[in-house]
């Protein structure tokens, strides 16, 4: 847990908050003080620290707000940077200075590569979190996470899962579904990028996750429909489609998504433009693992809101 202020903060304000009250302390005669004079030093004392801690709140939040604006001006400005160069020189600057003199500019364009991805919008999960909520779970039985699954505590006892992430082309699986949502539940993901992450189906038969999931969403606000190469990212290939598809089955969920993909791709290049691998995890889900239906002509579709360039 992040503490609100660390060791010199609270050590500085101990003092200036004792500081104060020597100040009225200080003020009184020993030899003639009486006991009004005790108890309205007292009362000013306890008056003046109230104050000032009210006043050092309200800065101490001001500037938490204006630090977390700086992160998030800097943090759009680098996926807003006009090229690569740009962008390492605003996460240098932005870092300390020690630290951003011992990166490699290959270590900094990692960096930027991964603030480059198309995360889940946020708004997307406190809308999931709320419908939870609101179904009767309690807040402290909620927790939404990634990378750090197998280290929550909540992740570990849960009985029920939902599933969302943003679908994009992907480097080792062709495309990054929902299927390839659950690999961090293994402690070896590396282990599972064989024939083009086909052995991603047996992750969802772990204990763990095995028939806990509840719903699957695969976000495609802005999916990147083209990508080559490890932790590709490039805006021409993004496109503002602002749809969800949801279903019970991650198979069929998948499946829609890489067709979704597919047609834009026909529709950009004129052709079905080859990625690094095709997305075969898909299909080996439903036949070697029995998770859902991979085939489109047997996957129930039902359509919601526009039908304009629904693509699908």
């Amino acid at each position: 847990m992040k503490r609100a202020l660390d060791p010199i903060d609270r050590l500085s304000e101990v003092l200036f908050g004792l500081i104060m009250v020597l100040t009225f302390t200080g003020s009184l005669s020993v030899a003639e003080a009486g006991r009004e004079d005790v108890r309205t030093m007292l009362v000013g004392a306890l008056g003046c620290n109230l104050a000032w801690g009210l006043i050092d709140a309200v800065f101490y939040l001001m500037g938490c707000l204006a630090e977390k604006g700086r992160d998030l001006a800097t943090f759009r400005a680098v996926r807003e940077a006009g090229d690569p160069e740009q962008g390492q020189r605003l996460l240098a600057d932005a870092l300390p200075p020690v630290v951003a003199s011992v990166l490699e500019p290959a270590e900094l364009e990692a960096m930027r590569l991964r603030l480059l991805k198309l995360p889940t919008p946020p708004e997307l999960e406190e809308a999931v979190k709320r419908r939870v909520r609101e179904a009767g779970v309690p807040e402290k039985n909620i927790a939404v996470d990634d990378r750090g699954v197998l280290r929550n505590p909540i992740f570990k006892s849960s009985t029920a899962l939902i599933n969302v992430r943003p679908v994009r082309t992907h480097h080792w699986s062709g495309v990054g579904t929902c299927l390839k949502n659950y690999i961090m539940f293994v402690p070896d993901p590396f282990n599972y990028h064989d024939e083009g992450c086909s052995p991603l189906g047996k992750i969802w038969t772990d204990p763990l996750v095995k028939g806990k999931t509840r719903l699957n969403l695969l976000a495609a606000f802005t999916p990147q429909f083209y990508g080559r190469g490890a932790h590709s990212f490039d805006r021409r290939y993004v496109w503002p489609y602002k749809g969800l598809i949801v279903g019970t089955d991650p198979v069929a969920v998948d499946a829609i998504g890489a067709h979704l993909l597919q047609t834009k791709r026909i529709l950009h290049f004129g052709d079905d433009r080859s990625l690094d691998i095709p997305p075969v995890h898909i299909e080996a889900a439903e036949k070697r693992y029995g998770l859902g239906v991979s085939d489109l002509k047997r996957i129930q579709l039902v359509k919601l809101g526009w039908q304009d360039e629904i693509l699908i």
